[in-house]
């Protein structure tokens, strides 16, 4: 179960009739199989600060990127879908979908994008899509398309470490944030012109994923989306994890697990500094005698200052 319980639902002004505007860019659904990990970087110095002054976003990001919660995800696939009608400029197929901080990942000198394209639109509006799945463009140089029309898939392709899809908007040039085209980042902003068609549900940080173990899970096993084992019943012990994104200083994350005996675990914990992504678990060593039979109940609880910002919760049976 799963409910976000603070997300800036933008009161911008949608785009008006006849104006240029775009659609969701992918097949999924967005606070639940699918997150905005980043916002175009609206601070001209060598600091970063999204569209909301907050800071999801690093250094001249150009883009929004729309992730996925781990490589499993990427693997069942999820289309790229183009945001407006145009003509793709160009394309670029044939970069393997590796991690950049895998071992073997390739040199991506000059194409950080990795595999993508660049539509024309109307009025000298661009987007570019990065990041693709490799050999899943679906479309070629010269081809008009749609909105709504499958152009790829997410993937790891260019300069990635997570799976996403990366899109930029240029207007004559010009990157273009399609959360706040003023461009100014001046909070709070109750009237920033957006150009998404429906407004995004944007939240200042959150959860991503959960799961139930038996051990604390390696990075690589939330990476990879196989750390949810559930195989608890005569493991070493009882671990709820938890993946997050958009942490900010003074942050509290707590853990709570009730069996079926009532609560047995409880951890807070205060984050000191922000982070994009983190991974937290708790959780109880297997007694002697093993753990009594009935439901566990897993609770999850992102808090910043007085407001909840996520909240996510499992049951694990163990017969």
């Amino acid at each position: 179960m799963r409910t976000v319980l603070l997300a800036i639902i933008s009161l911008a002004a949608t785009p008006a009739a006849g104006d240029f505007s775009l659609a969701f860019p992918l097949d999924c659904t967005l606070g639940k199989s699918c997150f905005i990990q980043n916002f175009v970087d609206q601070d001209p110095s060598s600091a970063a600060r999204d569209f909301s002054c907050g800071s999801l976003t690093y250094d001249a990001h150009s883009g929004t990127d729309f992730a996925l919660p781990d490589l499993a995800a990427q693997a069942r696939g999820v289309n790229i879908l183009a945001a407006a009608d145009g003509t793709v400029l160009g394309a670029r197929d044939g970069m393997a979908d590796i991690l950049q901080t895998a071992p073997d990942a390739p040199d991506i000198y000059d194409r950080d994008c990795g595999n993508g394209l660049v539509i024309a639109h109307e009025d000298g509006f661009e987007t570019q899509y990065c990041h693709m799945t490799e050999g899943s463009l679906a479309v070629k140089t010269g081809q008009f398309v749609q909105v709504g029309d499958v152009l790829g898939a997410v993937g790891l392709s260019g300069n990635t470490d997570f799976p996403h899809l990366h899109i930029t908007l240029r207007k004559d040039g010009r990157v273009v944030d399609p959360f706040d085209t003023n461009g100014t980042a001046t909070c709070p902003d109750l009237d920033q012109p957006t150009l998404w068609q429906t407004p995004l549900p944007t939240p200042a940080g959150g959860i991503i994923n959960i799961g139930v173990a038996e051990a604390i899970p390696s990075l690589d096993a939330v990476i990879e989306g196989t750390a949810n084992t559930g195989a608890i019943a005569n493991g070493a012990a009882i671990v709820g994890w938890v993946q997050l994104f958009g942490t900010r200083d003074g942050d509290i994350l707590s853990i709570d697990i009730i069996s079926p005996d009532g609560p047995f675990f409880s951890q807070s914990e205060t984050f000191k500094r922000p982070q994009a992504r983190s991974i937290r678990a708790g959780g109880r060593k297997t007694p002697p005698q093993g753990w009594p039979k009935g439901d566990y109940f897993f609770n999850f609880t992102l808090t910043r200052g007085e407001t909840i910002i996520d909240t996510a919760s499992q049951t694990y049976a163990l017969d």
